[in-house]
């Protein structure tokens, strides 16, 4: 059974490091087995992990954008409650003088 590290089970999903490392803390995605080797801990992917993982993805909201979702949501509610102005009319053209030459 191939075991993947998490760079590669990220670049198979479609993501950074940083963004899997980041579901991975926040609890988004379940983590898959680690490993101590010295002081370094890694985690090791199975395919079966990285398939679970890739049927979640579409489910997970990133934070930054619900949260400007949610701001664009009370923007519109307050838009809407006001009356839309209407712009004037264009103006008629000008005609401009010519220009004087010296002779």
């Amino acid at each position: 059974m191939l075991q993947y590290s998490t760079r590669q089970a990220a670049r198979k999903l479609g993501l950074t490091q940083a963004a899997l490392s980041r579901y991975l803390k926040a609890g988004k995605v379940p983590a898959p087995k680690m490993v101590t080797s010295g002081f370094m801990t890694l985690h090791l992917w199975t395919e079966q992990e990285i398939e679970r993982i890739a049927k979640l993805l579409p489910k997970i909201k990133n934070g930054r954008k619900t949260r400007n979702q949610k701001k664009q949501l009370a923007v519109s509610t307050q838009q809407s409650a006001k009356p839309k102005k209407q712009k004037p009319p264009p103006r008629a053209a000008v005609p401009h003088k010519p220009h004087r030459t010296k002779k």
